[in-house]
């Protein structure tokens, strides 16, 4: 590992102002992605930014009955919210998945949403990576693929975003605040994450030396009736080959609102737009959901092994569409975001 320093901020416009003096230097949440990263040499800033102690851990319901949390909250802490578990369980599902306890007490909600988008070439400094040395090409497409793209890749990188949580963010239209020394911003999430064109190398929209201070999710009555799905590949916690957040309002048999977002298909999660297009006004059937995810999936462009993604994602809008159709509350008997339930996944 590249020597480094090491400064600690205790408020906003401090930490801002020490990146600002060092624009080699990066910020440090939990360092659960950062610090693997620096350890293999893909990472190397010239010093850490610890922001772990600012006053940015609250999480609280806005006026308009949102919520509004802060960038230094744990995952732990987001996941056990009652209001984040009543308002937006799928949200609180994301989480549980998204890896063990240990790493959810130290991982941090502006973390997580800053995990890079990689593949096992990325963190393989021995391989060549566009997104690590632009223009040196990306191994992947003709190499180890199974886990990789089938939407809104590019000849240059065909990586997945690995974030649970992010997917779910998505589906519910969340809000990402930052500020820079030019004084406070927001970007939607929808805008948040860059495509992948041939720039993979540039993952967010955000301004340089930025520092995200918290993510505000809008007042969203179908997100109460949502859940979090996820596919690994093994029971112990892994990343996902397909996740699904959906929120479904059926009336009368018909698709009121509906909010759909994969996760593992693309370089950053993936509101499904066309799908929730076709299904709203609608009726709330198999062969509905079917169709719509069809639609979605048109687009996919999968590359010799990962081809399965498109079934996979399939069958998962078709069967967590109906649960939620055929019960618009969570079961008395079980815990929505229990991670044990067998339904549920994890990443890492």
């Amino acid at each position: 590992m590249k020597e480094f320093g090491y400064q600690r901020a205790f408020d906003v416009p401090g930490a801002v102002a020490l990146l600002g003096a060092d624009p080699d230097a990066r910020y440090l949440g939990g360092g659960t992605n950062l610090v693997d990263l620096m350890k293999t040499g893909v990472e190397r800033p010239a010093g850490l930014i610890d922001v772990r102690e600012l006053p940015l851990n609250d999480i609280e319901v806005t006026e308009s009955g949102g919520i509004r949390i802060g960038a230094t909250v744990t995952n732990s802490d987001l996941a056990a919210h009652p209001e984040v578990r009543r308002r937006y369980p799928a949200l609180a599902q994301a989480v549980l998945a998204g890896a063990s306890g240990q790493l959810r007490n130290m991982a941090t909600v502006g973390g997580n949403l800053l995990q890079r988008t990689r593949c096992g070439y990325f963190a393989d400094v021995a391989k060549p990576c566009n997104k690590r040395s632009p223009g040196s090409g990306c191994p992947a497409i003709e190499g180890e693929h199974h886990n990789h793209a089938i939407l809104g890749a590019s000849a240059h990188c065909v990586a997945t975003h690995p974030s649970d949580m992010g997917v779910a963010l998505s589906a519910f239209d969340a809000v990402v605040s930052y500020e820079t020394a030019d004084g406070p911003g927001e970007l939607p999430i929808a805008d948040f994450y860059l495509p992948v064109g041939d720039t993979p190398h540039l993952e967010t929209a955000l301004p340089p030396g930025a520092l995200i201070t918290g993510v505000t999710l809008p007042p969203t009555p179908v997100a109460a009736v949502s859940r979090y799905r996820k596919v690994r590949e093994r029971a112990s916690y892994a990343f996902a080959i397909g996740s699904l957040a959906a929120a479904l309002d059926v009336r009368n048999g018909l698709v009121h609102d509906v909010r759909l977002a994969f996760g593992a298909v693309a370089s950053r999660p993936w509101r499904a737009r066309e799908a929730e297009a076709a299904l709203c006004g609608g009726p709330a059937t198999a062969e509905a959901f079917a169709a719509a995810a069809d639609a979605e999936l048109a687009a996919a462009e999968p590359l010799p092994d990962n081809a399965y993604k498109v079934t996979l994602i399939r069958n998962l809008v078709v069967s967590v569409l109906t649960e939620l159709t055929e019960s618009t509350e969570p079961s008395a008997s079980t815990d929505p975001t229990d991670p044990t339930d067998p339904s549920e996944g994890a990443t890492r």
